[in-house]
């Protein structure tokens, strides 16, 4: 805890048995309570390493329901656990858990509701292997996407993120897509609530074994993330009105 606020960590996860002791064990438990795995049916021996190294709260998926369906689960489970804070972190270890305290205490001082870890702000991204091409398509949508919504992220595509517990009990993040798009949906819905977003900077790294999706998925995904936009701006000028943007409470 900080501050008396529990911190809890998720993980979703999709075939991340190489990599979930190593980003396991770099979780700084001295102010972590808790962690939640969250198997999307691997075809790996995922849910078997959690055991293995000790995760108390494993959620496994009968059925594969996507990248954003894997998180519902886990943020649905991190609530019911009473976490204060969430953080979410890929096990793919491409994403260092060693920004975790940095990231939360943000939130536990009440600066900020939501951190991001930007692969953009510095040069991590491109040091850390990030293909040129996926380098290109985040710095072109990002741009586009700040001009549209009218905010000032350098990233928003990254995969590590930290929420309060009001954010999450307030943005409808039930209503989003259970691809990819849902990460981006979800900080559209933070957005258009009025919450202000920090950024830090966070290295990167391109492996084997680290997550990541093809350039047909990534195509689909910079379809989604402009449509999304383009959702936000109809709202906020009364020209439409979306399920997503209703608030839960």
């Amino acid at each position: 805890m900080i501050k008396g606020k529990k911190i809890v960590v998720v993980l979703p996860a999709y075939n991340a048995e190489k990599t979930l002791e190593k980003t396991y064990n770099e979780i700084p438990f001295e102010i972590v309570d808790d962690v939640i795995l969250v198997d999307d049916r691997s075809h790996d021996k995922t849910v078997e390493k959690g055991i293995e190294i000790g995760i108390k709260h494993i959620v496994r998926h009968e059925i594969n329901t996507g990248y954003g369906g894997n998180q519902k689960s886990c943020y649905n489970k991190a609530l019911e656990l009473g976490a204060d804070i969430v953080v979410m972190l890929h096990p793919d270890y491409q994403y260092t858990p060693k920004l975790i305290h940095s990231m939360v205490y943000l939130i536990a001082n009440d600066l900020y509701q939501v951190v991001l870890g930007s692969r953009i702000l510095g040069n991590g991204a491109l040091r850390g292997g990030m293909p040129l091409y996926k380098y290109v398509f985040n710095r072109f949508l990002t741009l586009s996407q700040n001009i549209i919504i009218g905010a000032k992220l350098s990233e928003y595509h990254t995969g590590y993120r930290a929420f309060s517990k009001e954010v999450l009990e307030t943005i409808n993040y039930e209503a989003n897509s259970n691809d990819f798009v849902f990460d981006n949906q979800m900080l559209s819905q933070i957005l258009f609530a009025g919450y202000e977003i920090a950024e830090i900077t966070c290295p990167t790294k391109y492996f084997d074994e680290a997550s990541s999706i093809n350039f047909k998925r990534s195509m689909k995904y910079g379809f989604g993330v402009l449509g999304t936009s383009f959702r936000h701006r109809f709202q906020k000028w009364g020209l439409a009105s979306y399920s997503i943007y209703k608030r839960r409470n």
